[in-house]
């Protein structure tokens, strides 16, 4: 899936959190805050499953 760039404006304790965070994991702070979104929206019910190589096409339910 293509990626798109945006600014992200965020709390400075916060973005430190973050960083320390995805030092801890050997991950970069983008890759560590992608992580983050992509388990939120999980959780939340709102992640959409893909099929191999194609757009998504089905919420994942809870």
């Amino acid at each position: 899936m293509p990626k798109k760039s945006f600014a992200l404006r965020i709390d400075e304790e916060v973005l430190n959190a973050v960083e320390k965070w995805a030092a801890d994991e050997f991950r970069s702070t983008n890759g560590q805050l992608e992580w983050i979104i992509s388990r939120a929206l999980k959780e939340a019910g709102r992640q959409r499953k893909r099929s191999k190589g194609s757009e998504p096409d089905e919420i994942i339910p809870k």
